[in-house]
């Protein structure tokens, strides 16, 4: 029986590296989301109204990188960014 030809070992290995590096980004946009949405919860909105726009800014920031690498769709990261906006301009509408 025949061994893997060394072309599909390296492209096993490149994978694999895509995939570990993929999940790594996905994995920093969801933590910046519950970040912000931890923020949102928050009781006293105006003393962290700056670290609140931060963290949102972060979180655009971090989908547009990864909808630009092809990581998430882009309409996907659209939407995230949409709903987290509007969260935000609701919370700031309140006070």
């Amino acid at each position: 029986m025949a061994g893997k030809s060394s072309s599909a070992e390296k492209r096993h290995r490149q994978s694999e590296e895509r995939r570990l590096r993929n999940k790594a980004v996905k994995s920093a946009v969801r933590t910046s989301a519950k970040k912000f949405v931890a923020l949102t919860r928050q009781k006293d909105i105006t003393a962290s109204e700056a670290a609140l726009e931060a963290a949102l800014r972060d979180m655009i920031k971090k989908l547009d990188t990864a909808a630009g690498k092809g990581i998430i769709k882009k309409n996907a990261a659209a939407r995230k960014k949409s709903r987290m906006q509007r969260l935000f301009n609701s919370l700031k509408a309140a006070q």
